[in-house]
């Protein structure tokens, strides 16, 4: 399709996910068969409800969970992860937010489509990072795309905030059940909630008698645990150094991501520019980039955080695990001389 335009196009491998070994061997076709660079994923998959597949299979369609390759995934991703750092390959998503959660009207395209892409960014970026997948793989690059990057600035600081309260010392110290005074509790709710009861409190007599620290014999109240993140800043360094969140010139909100006042540790987090060429929100194709230039015009960005957006971030996502990324290109040299003086970009 790019055939003759390689200096100034490459096109994407579209990577199926149903299971690890599915995309590893897609992978590696569309690397070291057909010489593509860049790969895309879907956010998520679906999987049946198999309780609902099995009782009700025309019903099982319309119940699932989304499978987002990190935390409760039904396979271990994890060979796919590493055969990406092994083929020099950033990782980038995309998918449709709409038909799940509350984005499901049968009248009205535009209620459906706000907030969509963020959406599936969200659930991706969450599970990646919760499964602990940017801490062992540290060369790979996570690319989240067209959701811009407003949900990105407001998931991190989220995650911080809950990393505060809820990481495994502070459950153990100040959330753990199993501090909760039963028998007190019990006399409280027969006083109190008789009725919402019925009398019935056997429940509560078996709330908070698990060993301290657990929940169950099989799930740790720690919920940060498979992570891999030790602290608070290990989350900003995630999102800081390896996640990039895919932006639209027109998109005024990609200020925030250079405007660090009042986030957690000043983080400025890393647009990356795409054009969206072809879809109905670019009628004409010619201003793309003159958009993004707006918010200097308006004084809300300076022309170094423009370039941030139109080309250094461009640099560091698709050169960290593939140095040889922009060969060939007619950005080569501008490339190599910008590299040198942006220096490691960790």
């Amino acid at each position: 399709m790019t055939a003759g335009f390689g200096d100034r196009l490459t096109a994407a491998a579209v990577i199926p996910m149903h299971t690890p070994q599915e995309a590893i061997q897609e992978l590696e076709f569309a690397v070291q068969e057909l010489g593509m660079k860049s790969a895309m994923m879907a956010s998520f998959v679906r999987r049946p409800v198999p309780m609902i597949a099995r009782k009700y299979p025309d019903a099982a369609p319309f119940a699932y969970t989304l499978d987002v390759y990190g935390i409760d995934s039904d396979y271990d991703y994890d060979p796919f992860w590493a055969k990406c750092q092994e083929l020099g390959i950033a990782p980038t998503f995309h998918s449709l937010g709409y038909t799940w959660g509350s984005r499901q009207s049968y009248s009205n395209y535009v209620y459906n489509h706000v907030g969509s892409f963020a959406a599936s960014a969200e659930a991706i970026c969450k599970g990646l990072l919760l499964g602990g997948v940017p801490m062992r793989f540290p060369k790979l690059r996570f690319g989240f795309l067209e959701g811009g990057v407003a949900w990105a600035v407001m998931c991190y600081s989220d995650l911080i905030s809950h990393w505060h309260k809820r990481n495994g010392k502070a459950m153990s110290e100040f959330l753990n059940p199993a501090f909760v005074d039963q028998k007190q509790f019990a006399s409280l709710v027969a006083c109190y909630a008789r009725r919402q009861t019925d009398g019935d409190l056997r429940i509560l007599r078996d709330f908070g008698s698990t060993p301290s620290g657990t929940i169950s014999s099989d799930i740790s109240i720690d919920e940060f645990e498979k992570s891999g993140i030790k602290s608070a800043e290990d989350i900003r360094d995630i999102f800081v150094h390896k996640f990039y969140f895919g932006c639209e010139g027109d998109d005024p909100l990609n200020a925030m991501a250079f405007n660090a006042r009042g986030i957690p540790f000043d983080a400025r987090l890393k647009p990356l520019y795409g054009s969206d060429i072809g879809h109905w929100d670019v009628p004409d194709m010619r201003e793309i980039v003159e958009e993004a230039y707006e918010l200097v015009e308006r004084g809300i960005i300076d022309e170094e955080a423009l370039r941030s957006l139109l080309f250094d971030n461009a640099i560091t996502f698709w050169s960290t695990n593939n140095r040889n990324f922009f060969q060939g290109t007619t950005v080569e040299r501008a490339v190599e001389s910008r590299r040198a003086e942006l220096g490691s970009w960790g």
